[in-house]
């Protein structure tokens, strides 16, 4: 046993059954820490568990202590500090991630509906579906999403441990199925979070167009759009250059109050004013200029959805609906700070509920008074020049920060991923690798802006975002994970033991037939996971094939906006 090394995130020579054994162990230490705690700390536990200080400061604080307390001073320190962790006993390490994990369950709630909720698509969706259906879409899609988060728990639980801690969506995957699905996995991951900033970049292009345009469009159509988003662009290139979630995490909650504040002038201004008429024409074609307002409570009919017609509209409904929901990639690195990880499950319940109530009532509530002239992002749908023009500075504001947070972790991922791990480049907190930085993530950013600005419609590059990345990451992958734990798992019975000395594991069989054994095991729970992982495909596959077709649909001439041009879709 390596008693005297370091803990490893990934190690190809621990098995499956050697996380298991460490996992235990750690759930047992960590059940009786909590014991102990909520014992002595009886008079405070609901202020313990409401504490809101964000888990990824609290997180970057502790390592910044821990293994990085020379980021100032790093070029002088490395050396001492590499020697110093050799010499670290397991029982120095064990403490020290122990102390990692201070975030209570209450803390996670408010990361997870920071991490998730984007009601600004949902009014949109609910155009293309009709109130039966979209409520449908969103009650089925949020309960699958539960799932998900509830599968990832699971397989947290069961294999995370301080001698091997689990970090990040990806580890998960290497210790179930290896390095080449973690590569694939980080890759689409680090994608995703590329095309969102692009998405970001097309939103908060559209709002200074329409600041610009002045009241009345007094100024026609103000600045060039594409102008427009590269002025976003480079603002979020000279943010961009903060290398430590750190330094902005606290901003993070600042986000949600931005978004509820337009969340509650959004459902004051709807009520009492018509809908931006000279967007939708804009974006959607001559058939949503002015007219009457229609809603209807199934499937809206020909020529009543700006997202398509029949089928097409729907999907393209339910791809907003999946990008909603998005977000428990990030699960593993939230329960990886928890005091207590088996009280996540608390956390996720009443993060989706609340996620679900909010997108059910603002998404209803303003498809009720726009109807088919409903707006993606909806405060952009807003037509009084006031409140629109507030509402786009605040989501200018939020989503400056969103996509610097955005493009932090997906270059992160990129560069630790590939470029340190096969490349060899130099670590970041080391000044090569800060030069490297500096360079790169710019390129990070003129990669976003090149497909905001080649594919200038928001509905569709979030719909395909949501189908192809949002959809396989939330639904496919999770299921994934479950079936291949559960098989693994399941596999181990009395009998077989694991040596922590020599560090093997005593098989009683090999191969399928231990496969097979293990799934007759959980046959039900086995094949939902297996009919959920297809059924996450065939979604993926119709929802790419929707957004495609409204790509082909807007520039066929639906829409006044084109690639790198100067027409606004506002």
């Amino acid at each position: 046993m390596r008693g005297t090394e370091t803990p490893s995130v990934r190690d190809p020579s621990v098995t499956f059954e050697e996380y298991m054994y460490w996992a235990k162990l750690t759930r047992s230490k960590e059940a009786k820490a909590n014991t102990a705690e909520l014992t002595a700390s009886s008079g405070r536990i609901l202020r313990s568990s409401l504490k809101t200080r964000p888990a990824a400061e609290k997180a970057s604080s502790a390592v910044v202590q821990l293994v990085d307390p020379g980021e100032q001073n790093a070029s002088s320190n490395d050396d001492d500090r590499t020697s110093m962790m050799r010499r670290a006993t397991q029982e120095e390490w064990t403490h020290a991630e122990r102390g990692l994990r201070t975030t209570s369950w209450g803390a996670v709630f408010f990361l997870i509906t920071t991490d998730i909720i984007g009601p600004m698509t949902t009014p949109w969706a609910f155009a293309q579906t009709g109130y039966g259906p979209g409520v449908a879409l969103y009650t089925v899609f949020g309960a699958l999403a539960a799932y998900s988060g509830y599968a990832i728990w699971k397989t947290y639980l069961g294999l995370d441990s301080e001698k091997y801690p689990l970090l990040t969506f990806g580890d998960i995957f290497y210790r179930l199925f290896g390095a080449v699905p973690r590569h694939c996995v980080n890759f689409m991951l680090s994608f995703q979070l590329m095309l969102i900033v692009a998405t970001l970049i097309l939103q908060s292009g559209q709002g200074i167009s329409q600041i610009s345009q002045g009241r009345d469009a007094i100024n026609g159509d103000g600045l060039c759009f594409i102008v427009c988003m590269l002025i976003y662009t480079i603002a979020g290139l000279l943010v961009g250059q903060v290398k430590t979630l750190r330094r902005v995490a606290w901003l993070a909650n600042v986000c949600v109050w931005v978004n509820v504040a337009i969340l509650l002038i959004c459902v004051g201004v709807v009520v009492h004013y018509p809908p931006n008429f000279k967007a939708t024409e804009a974006s959607y074609g001559r058939d949503f200029g002015p007219g009457p307002i229609r809603t209807f409570a199934g499937q809206p009919p020909a020529g009543m959805a700006s997202g398509g017609t029949g089928f097409v509209a729907s999907l393209n409904g339910l791809n907003q609906a999946v990008y909603s929901y998005g977000g428990c990639m990030v699960f593993v690195s939230f329960m990886a700070e928890m005091r207590h990880p088996m009280d996540f499950w608390k956390s996720l319940l009443c993060g989706q509920a609340f996620i679900y109530c909010v997108y059910i009532f603002f998404g209803m509530f303003v498809y009720s008074f726009q109807g088919q002239f409903a707006f993606n992002p909806v405060m952009q749908g807003l037509s009084p020049y006031t409140f629109q023009t507030a509402t786009n500075v605040l989501f200018l504001m939020s989503g400056l920060i969103a996509a610097t947070l955005y493009s932090n972790i997906g270059f992160k991922v990129i560069y630790l991923d590939i470029f340190q791990e096969i490349f060899k480049f130099p670590p970041l907190t080391e000044r090569k690798g800060k030069i490297v930085w500096a360079f790169c993530m710019p390129v990070f950013w003129l990669f976003a802006f090149v497909v905001a600005a080649a594919v200038p419609q928001l509905s569709y590059v979030s719909g395909f975002i949501g189908a192809f990345f949002i959809l396989s990451l939330t639904y496919t992958a999770p299921a994934v994970l479950a079936l291949g734990f559960q098989l693994k798992s399941d596999a181990m019975v009395d009998g077989e033991d694991f040596d922590p000395e020599t560090r093997t594991y005593s098989y009683i069989d090999t191969g399928l037939k231990r496969h097979w054994r293990a799934y007759k095991k959980r046959p039900l729970l086995n094949t939902f996971n297996f009919v959920f992982m297809l059924g996450g495909l065939v979604t993926t596959a119709l929802g790419v094939y929707s957004s495609v077709e409204g790509l082909i649909g807007a520039f066929n001439g639906k829409s006044v906006a084109t690639s790198f041009g100067c027409k606004p879709p506002v």
